[in-house]
């Protein structure tokens, strides 16, 4: 094959891949789901430390002062 009809060849085969690619992204690709972090946070720590930190953080939140 000449140089001249190698490159166009790649970039054809290069587009393909690239399609390809997005097919299977597309595919397989998984709906997004809604996720408790209470519940993986019972996982991680007791449920008094959740409980504590969550009201911490809602507080240091809607505090005023982080404006």
């Amino acid at each position: 094959m000449k140089i001249d009809k190698i490159y166009p060849k790649l970039n054809e085969i290069e587009s393909e891949i690239e399609s390809l690619k997005i097919l299977i992204l597309e595919r397989y690709q998984v709906p997004k789901q809604w996720i408790s972090l209470r519940g993986m946070g019972k996982v991680l720590v007791s449920e008094n430390e959740l409980e504590y930190s969550i009201k911490k953080a809602k507080k240091s939140l809607f505090n005023g002062n982080n404006l």
